[in-house]
């Protein structure tokens, strides 16, 4: 899309308020921290700096990057993946469409699981289904003496963790990210290892409508499970994770809250003790916390 501005004549603020009045004309809604946040992607500047330097004249290779970024946005295109990196915890992390945007009901799970993690002596810990890696990556940087493993059944998903992990420096050495569906990614030398097993499964009932930012753009093989209710990975989840845990080691799973009575019961009814739901910050149940005997 060309701008209609010759080279030099825009500042920052120029264009965080040209940004705003085109992406809210697209899809409404008050667009300026959007339009902030693209600005400071493009322009290497803080949230802060931006302020300071809203005078400072933006250069025409820099005008052509916002307004790809512009366009993408006002097509419908979900935010994080234009900007091409989304805060979860206190990471940074790359996303692209090959994973699921990070969530706040997720960054809760993953503080569950860090929780857990950080009262054990070396604890094993594995992410099933990873994604961008958030969960996973999460705790090997909060919890500095834990073993990681990550999996992923996409591979271009494990593309996006890896990349995420490289980002870590030496935190890396402890975090193994390996291709496969579920346990199958896993080597029989984890059986009966692992400390705390966390998943963020794919667990949308087919039939359930989403919204369109959600169902044009993020990976449906992260978003559905394959029955009616969506919970059949959460039920594989915990009658296999028994296979893998150490006695009194925890699984950690994120679902929706239409799902957390049925696999609560399913727990008990797989051997599991100490069975608590969790609730998100919208108070709405979303996770399942379970002990192995």
């Amino acid at each position: 899309m060309a701008h209609p501005h010759p080279e030099g004549s825009l500042g920052w603020a120029d264009l965080i308020r040209e940004a705003n009045a085109r992406i809210t004309a697209s899809l409404g809604g008050n667009r300026l921290q959007e339009a902030r946040w693209m600005a400071e992607r493009v322009s290497g500047h803080d949230a802060a700096e931006l302020i300071v330097n809203g005078d400072e004249r933006v250069g025409a290779r820099s005008v052509a990057f916002f307004d790809q970024l512009l366009a993408r946005r006002c097509a419908g295109e979900p935010l994080q993946y234009v900007l091409g990196r989304w805060a979860f915890r206190t990471l940074e992390l790359y996303v692209d469409r090959n994973v699921l945007i990070p969530r706040p009901e997720t960054e809760m799970v993953a503080g569950l699981a860090i929780d857990i993690a950080a009262k054990m002596t070396d604890p094993v810990v594995v992410d099933l289904g990873t994604g961008s890696g958030a969960i996973a990556l999460s705790i090997a940087v909060e919890v500095p003496h834990a073993t990681v493993w990550a999996t992923d059944v996409s591979d271009d998903a494990l593309k996006v963790a890896c990349a995420n992990l490289a980002g870590l420096g030496r935190i890396a050495q402890r975090v193994t990210m390996t291709s496969g569906s579920w346990f199958d990614a896993l080597p029989d030398t984890l059986l009966g290892s692992v400390s705390v097993l966390v998943s963020n499964p794919p667990y949308v009932a087919e039939s359930e409508k989403l919204p369109a930012e959600v169902i044009d753009w993020e990976p449906r093989l992260a978003l559905f499970g394959p029955s009616d209710d969506g919970g059949d990975y959460i039920r594989h989840l915990i009658e296999r994770s028994t296979d893998f845990l150490v006695p009194g080691g925890a699984l950690v799973i994120e679902m929706a809250p239409t799902q957390t009575d049925m696999a609560a019961s399913f727990a008990i009814a797989q051997g599991f003790i100490r069975v608590r739901i969790v609730e998100d910050l919208a108070g709405k149940p979303r996770a399942l916390v379970a002990h192995r005997a």
